[in-house]
């Protein structure tokens, strides 16, 4: 069988990628530094404040704190893996990228990303037990299957990812050495590539309707559970007090979900119709709005942080 011929313009693999933004907003690409460098900052001193509180208050030492603090770990690494170089191609313009930085870029991004899907489910599922089953709850969930779950989470995200960046390394030639983006995603690379990519695709396309789909039918599960248990309580105070318990959560997932669903979306299905700035700037939403907000959620609407936050305020005032 003869082989498929190259097309002429083609290049073999390159040493550098080149990082271009967000094509057709040159001009004013750096003016979105203002709202991406905010929610950077934002997701720096929010997950730093919240892993200093649950770090140094051992009341704090609790399963759904500490899976809280595993959140906030995720969140920094997501957002650490992307706001630098997005930021300095939004204000410095096009800039290079080594090959193998770009396929680590490409894992991180990914593998946290199914990380943080994971620990939210294993929240929602820790809420389940927590008014499900009250009275077990202690026995249920203790601090060492707390951390072999995420220990298992952690290796579910590394192995389902690394064929990303293995499936990107086995070709040769590329069309382009120009990223249209502001970071190496892993479809942003593959249309580079000059060759078969159906097996690219159809993992991408395996991946994200197992991480994501098996993870929301588990948290919808798991809130199935707790509107029934919520149901049996005997008053109405009852049941806005237990549920209240999952204000935060469920907040935390509509910001993770929603932007996540709306960005795959309009990726797999408005490719033609949705004009590709718009799949880029939806992409980095995606992956920085959470980080920056989730501090904020739990800071606002969970009493035990909200508590320690206002007495450590308090303490610095009136030591001046």
């Amino acid at each position: 069988m003869a082989e498929t011929p190259l097309p002429n313009s083609t290049f073999l693999r390159p040493d550098f990628f080149t990082l271009t933004g967000i094509p057709g907003l040159e001009g004013v690409q750096a003016w979105l530094t203002l709202a991406f460098g905010p929610m950077y900052l934002l997701a720096l001193l929010g997950n730093g404040a919240l892993l200093a509180i649950v770090w140094i208050d051992s009341t704090l030492h609790q399963p759904m704190f500490l899976l809280l603090a595993i959140l906030a770990v995720t969140d920094l690494g997501l957002a650490t893996s992307v706001a630098p170089g997005l930021l300095v191609v939004l204000w410095l313009g096009p800039q290079p990228l080594p090959y193998a930085v770009c396929l680590t870029q490409m894992f991180f991004v990914h593998a946290l990303t199914a990380m943080e899907s994971g620990v939210l489910l294993a929240m929602a599922c820790d809420r389940a037990v927590a008014i499900g089953r009250p009275l077990h709850y202690p026995i249920l969930v203790t601090k060492a299957r707390v951390g072999y779950v995420v220990l298992a989470l952690a290796l579910k995200a590394v192995a389902i990812v690394v064929p990303f960046p293995l499936l990107v390394a086995r070709f040769e030639h590329f069309q382009a050495k120009t990223i249209c983006h502001t970071y190496c995603a892993h479809m942003a690379v593959v249309e580079l590539v000059v060759g078969n990519t159906q097996a690219n695709n159809l993992y991408g396309l395996a991946l994200s309707l197992a991480v994501s789909g098996v993870d929301i039918l588990g948290i919808t599960a798991s809130y199935g559970l707790i509107a029934y248990a919520v149901s049996q309580l005997p008053t109405w105070e009852a049941r806005a007090k237990a549920f209240g318990t999952c204000s935060s959560h469920i907040c935390v997932i509509l910001a993770f979900y929603v932007p996540g669903l709306f960005s795959y979306l309009t990726h797999r299905f408005g490719r033609h119709t949705v004009p590709k700035p718009v799949h880029i700037l939806l992409s980095n939403i995606y992956l920085l709005l959470p980080p920056a907000f989730n501090p904020l959620i739990y800071g606002a609407r969970t009493k035990q942080i909200r508590d320690r936050l206002l007495e450590s305020f308090t303490f610095r005032k009136s030591q001046f």
